[in-house]
């Protein structure tokens, strides 16, 4: 299974319009067997932005395409018009995977919470496909992320949903929200955050980018690509991330000059 995450697209003043548009063309030739959008798909819920963002996303050519509310789609009632302008699906399965999605926004806070009966209801299915490969989407990151500065904005019950995550030996979690790509491995699980892909907010890595994810048998590749230039291996954003920051930060400067 090929899985393409994007995150964070932000339609609304930060938009960056062409870069999204660039990283849509670059999915759809590679032909994801599925395509997660993990959250904030606008900037302040508003129906122009549902707008805008619907008839961009419509460029994706992949049969499926699972959509996950992050907290800025939830701003301003945005709530009421996600559910009509984008389909929620919890659980998918695919060949030897299982894909389940978690909602954590809540209207018009910042912060996420799961709650305790879909925690529940997470450990069921988790043991329900315990012979899967076990891949769990949720908007907001379950453990803090490096270079973002303070952070009060995770998930208000992280501690109950690792604990679920663990005891029922999930294999990938893909998070979004913080602007910033990253990699934390707990036990047997892999923690893939993504970075924007679309807005001009970033946070330590100063490029837009999305994540691929490749999954054969019971092994999980991730890989980061940037919109419009290369694959990095997490290894190499983890281990060597001041000379990736400087990197990126001439390449950002370059791109403002130009």
């Amino acid at each position: 299974m090929l899985l393409a995450q994007i995150s964070d697209v932000h339609c609304g003043p930060m938009f960056r319009g062409e870069t999204l548009r660039a990283a849509l063309r670059e999915i759809n030739e590679m032909n994801p067997d599925v395509v997660l959008v993990t959250g904030d798909l606008t900037e302040n819920g508003l129906m122009s932005e549902f707008n805008m963002a619907a008839k961009e996303l419509k460029k994706l050519k992949s049969e499926r395409i699972i959509f996950v509310s992050g907290n800025h789609d939830y701003r301003s009632t945005g709530y009421l018009l996600f559910k009509e302008y984008f389909s929620f699906v919890q659980t998918t399965e695919i060949d030897n995977a299982a894909l389940i999605v978690l909602s954590s926004a809540r209207p018009d806070r910042d912060d996420g919470e799961v709650g305790h009966r879909q925690n529940l209801w997470l450990e069921k299915t988790l043991e329900k496909n315990k012979n899967k490969v076990k891949i769990v989407a949720i908007h907001h990151h379950i453990i803090p992320v490096p270079d973002t500065g303070a952070d009060q904005i995770t998930i208000i019950d992280a501690g109950d949903v690792l604990r679920s995550l663990t005891k029922s030996k999930a294999n990938l979690v893909l998070c979004g929200h913080r602007h910033r790509p990253w990699r934390w491995k707990m036990e047997d699980m892999l923690v893939v955050h993504a970075g924007s892909v679309s807005c001009e907010k970033l946070r330590g890595f100063f490029c837009n980018s999305y994540n691929i994810i490749s999954v054969k048998g019971n092994k999980i590749e991730a890989k980061l690509k940037i919109v419009g230039g290369d694959f990095v291996d997490f290894d190499e954003i983890v281990k060597r991330r001041e000379i990736l920051q400087k990197s990126d930060i001439s390449q950002y400067s370059d791109s403002l000059a130009r």
